[in-house]
């Protein structure tokens, strides 16, 4: 049984500690210069005065202005007290020392607080960089392991057939299917990581991106006989037409995706104040209290909606989708009710 003597320190405590010792660093230094620089300008007017106080002393003798001079050993200590002066030099040095001492434990406090919250930023983006590799990993793996475990079973058959063979592809290249689609969605994630000024310049007229987002998902809503209602008030946004083509597309796959067959799907658009909004409204399963909270979030896909569609996604989709309302300076929300349905809500600043 091994005891452990000293705590075990993460890699941003100690990260912590190490930029409050350099906080301290820094700031001691300047704070003993400063002490340094004022001790000697003190000391110098000390000594400045205690001169003019004898030269004061000996002009009045010389002059009579002293009518009864006191013996030599008196007037020594009148004109001048090395003792007091040494005395004061001392009180100033302590003074001094105290004042460091009080300014090291301030700052040794402040310095741990500041540094804690220079760091969370970089600790909450190393966390999400952690779970993105954990969630993409084990998204990798499960089809991976799938197509391992075919191929070793037909390997292991002493005669398999040409259909087996048949099978054995096309299971296959399903699920090579599904490891593209993965990829894909990373790689366009990703890119929402970099600045994209430059593609966010255009004038685009929210009608014809709703337009073009519903004729891209025509087909799937066909095929489960779901009917898309439009209520649109154009207005016009900066930004990228294709981004937001492909937001839409987003939302409308996972209303139909959650619906059950013969529903319909609810798309409007209206202006208030300076945002467009655009409403997408759903009455399929919808999301509970707890999971909608959490439907942003990368990988993230709730249990009823993993039991529900056949087509298992990777939970990436309204990632994507949060990422371009962003880039876009928007906000997106979602209000959902288990078994009525679910309504996204985009705000859109408007093209002035």
């Amino acid at each position: 049984m091994s005891i452990q003597l000293f705590p075990k320190f993460s890699m941003f405590d100690s990260a912590r500690i190490k930029l409050t010792l350099w906080y301290l660093l820094i700031i001691m230094s300047i704070s003993i210069l400063f002490s340094a620089i004022l001790y000697q300008v003190l000391t110098k007017e000390i000594n400045r005065f205690e001169q003019m106080h004898r030269f004061r002393m000996l002009a009045k003798l010389e002059n009579g202005a002293i009518l009864n001079p006191p013996n030599p050993q008196r007037l020594r200590m009148v004109i001048s007290d090395p003792e007091l002066i040494e005395e004061t030099r001392q009180r100033i040095l302590f003074s001094l020392f105290s004042l460091n001492g009080g300014i090291l434990m301030i700052s040794t406090a402040f310095g741990y607080l500041l540094a804690g919250r220079t760091l969370r930023p970089i600790q909450e983006m190393t966390d999400e960089q952690k779970r993105f590799i954990s969630d993409a990993s084990h998204e990798i793996k499960t089809p991976l392991t799938s197509l391992k475990t075919a191929f070793e079973v037909y390997l292991r058959t002493k005669h398999p057939s040409m259909k087996e063979a048949h099978t054995i592809m096309k299971e296959s290249l399903s699920e090579i299917d599904k490891l593209q689609t993965l990829a894909e969605s990373m790689l366009q994630l990703s890119n929402f990581e970099k600045p994209q000024l430059s593609n966010l310049n255009k004038i685009v007229s929210i009608k014809e991106v709703v337009q073009a987002s519903v004729k891209k998902t025509s087909y799937v809503a066909l095929s489960k006989k779901i009917s898309i209602k439009l209520s649109c008030t154009d207005f016009l946004i900066q930004g990228s037409k294709d981004q937001l083509i492909d937001l839409l597309v987003i939302v409308l796959d996972n209303a139909i995706k959650y619906s059950d067959p013969h529903k319909s799907v609810h798309i409007s658009t209206h202006v208030t104040q300076n945002k467009g909004i655009i409403e997408i409204e759903d009455f399929g399963i919808g999301i509970s209290h707890d999971d909608v909270k959490k439907i942003f979030e990368r990988f993230y896909r709730s249990d009823k909606a993993r039991n529900y569609s056949k087509n298992n996604g990777y939970g990436l989709g309204l990632a994507i989708a949060k990422k371009i309302v962003e880039s876009h300076k928007g906000i997106i929300s979602a209000q959902s009710k288990t078994g009525r349905g679910t309504t996204i809500t985009i705000q859109l600043p408007l093209y002035k």
